[in-house]
């Protein structure tokens, strides 16, 4: 019998289905995706793809994206339950009432939000690409940006700007523990930390290299001459950063509760480890994905009215990028 990562292969052969994953999903669905990557690369293939079903292995974020960029696509999830922490904390309404009270203010959100949101959006930014889109904005147009304050805080001290920022944080890249970080620095003095722009500006200051998940596994690939390194995103990304450095030592830093949530991609000590990862992502599961290719279940769908207003940005963000 046939495993079940080679009876997906099978199937998206006879569906024209394509699988993409995100970096933070579970080793064994980015090993039978068709794509893996961060949200914008996610996005970006999405708009190109030539299948008939697109199942976005992620969160629900995500495969909302997808299904904007592709109308006439079928997009599945795994589970639809995968939300987000940051998605969750900026409502539609919530940033209506917000962008009435500035009503000169450009409005920039980042890919974590809901479509509703998106429709409110002057441009959608993503890790990889918000620095350099902030940049190109002018620079006396006030801009309110949401939901994570973290990276807006990184874009504010790295141009120089003043963006209004929404109270919102990955609960992920929000709970790194700076004294784990001193302390690793401490015992591998000469090893770089690789931190996500979502993490606390504490965290960041005691990083070396500061950027997206793609940014970070590019830096770690780009330089061979560097045996180890110390990261501080979720734990998801070590296992192609291994994949693509198999001599190179990668440390996760653990969360200020070390208390384990869930897969792991480190070696469990009783029940704690070193992982921080994002409970979300690991609901999806390879039968999960199995399931909803073999019978098309869980189906994304968006509104007409509300697609229509949320393609703008997301358009406007890859031409930005």
């Amino acid at each position: 019998m046939n495993s079940l990562s080679e009876q997906i292969r099978q199937l998206c052969k006879e569906k024209n289905a394509i699988i993409m994953a995100h970096y933070y999903q579970r080793p064994e669905i980015q090993d039978v995706a068709d794509f893996v990557g961060d949200s914008l690369a996610l996005a970006q293939v999405a708009a190109k793809t030539n299948a008939d079903i697109i199942v976005m292995c992620g969160v629900h974020f995500m495969a909302e994206t997808a299904k904007i960029l592709c109308p006439d696509k079928k997009v599945l999830i795994p589970e639809p339950a995968a939300g987000c922490s940051l998605a969750d904390s900026c409502k539609a309404e919530d940033l209506a009432a917000w962008k009435a009270e500035h009503p000169d203010h450009l409005v920039v959100s980042y890919v974590n939000t809901s479509a509703a949101v998106k429709a409110l959006t002057d441009v959608v930014v993503t890790s990889s690409n918000a620095l350099k889109i902030v940049k190109q904005l002018p620079t006396d147009k006030p801009i309110l940006f949401g939901p994570d304050q973290n990276l807006g805080g990184y874009i504010n001290s790295m141009t120089g700007r003043k963006m209004d920022l929404w109270n919102g944080g990955c609960h992920v890249h929000a709970r790194f523990s700076v004294e784990a970080i001193l302390s690793l620095k401490q015992q591998y003095p000469d090893t770089k930390v690789l931190a996500h722009p979502e993490c606390k500006a504490i965290v960041l200051q005691n990083a070396d290299v500061i950027g997206s998940t793609q940014a970070l596994l590019n830096y770690a690939k780009t330089h061979p001459e560097q045996k180890r390194f110390i990261v501080a995103t979720e734990s998801g990304i070590l296992h192609e950063m291994q994949k693509s450095c198999p001599d190179v030592e990668f440390i996760p830093v653990p969360p200020e509760m070390t208390e384990r949530i869930g897969m792991c991609c480190a070696q469990p000590v009783a029940n704690q480890c070193g992982c921080n990862e994002c409970e979300y992502m690991r609901m999806n599961t390879l039968q999960k994905l199995y399931n909803c290719l073999r019978d098309e279940i869980n189906e994304i769908f968006v509104a007409e009215a509300v697609a229509k207003d949320a393609i703008k940005p997301i358009q406007r963000m890859l031409e930005m990028s």
